[in-house]
């Protein structure tokens, strides 16, 4: 377990946003793709607050200082007939890096899906950020050698919901 000397993690806020949002602009600085970063800080008050919201977010400070947010929604396996979470953003800032920060986020979000019946935590890594993939290992969350990640965005995800065949 981690104990790091003034770590508290609770959840995000909406007047967290703007922290949220300079978090996920810090993790496309890191794997040099800042321009692939389109939404804005009124997305994520807009599906991240509201009364049905869209993901949750545990924010890490030390001493009242910012030192990380895990960004995270529910999931459902299944094959395993479990509820787990997926991971979409995981930050630490640079100054608390290798202090405990994100091994004490991913221990709390653990804990908060093991307490509402869950029982894994996935998530996916940039190709390119090694030192993330590195750290995922030592946590305990390794790579899935039977599994790709696939996604429709843009004009692709425009084209399937354009034909629907019931719309």
């Amino acid at each position: 377990m981690t104990n790091v000397q003034g770590l508290t993690i609770r959840p995000a806020a909406e007047s967290d946003v703007d922290m949220i949002f300079n978090a996920l602009a810090g993790i496309a600085e890191t794997v040099g793709e800042r321009h692939k970063l389109t939404s804005s800080p009124e997305d994520l008050r807009r599906y991240g607050f509201g009364d049905r919201p869209a993901f949750g977010c545990l924010i890490a400070e030390i001493e009242q200082r910012f030192a990380g947010c895990c960004l995270y929604f529910p999931s459902f396996s299944t094959w395993m007939g479990k509820p787990g979470a997926y991971v979409q953003d995981f930050y630490v800032a640079e100054e608390f890096r290798g202090q405990g920060v994100g091994e004490g986020l991913l221990q709390r979000l653990a804990s908060m899906t093991r307490a509402q019946g869950g029982s894994y935590i996935r998530l996916a890594v940039d190709k390119k950020n090694h030192r993330a993939q590195a750290f995922y290992r030592r946590c305990g969350i390794l790579h899935s050698d039977t599994e790709q990640i696939h996604m429709a965005r843009d004009e692709d995800f425009d084209r399937l919901a354009d034909a629907d065949p019931l719309g």
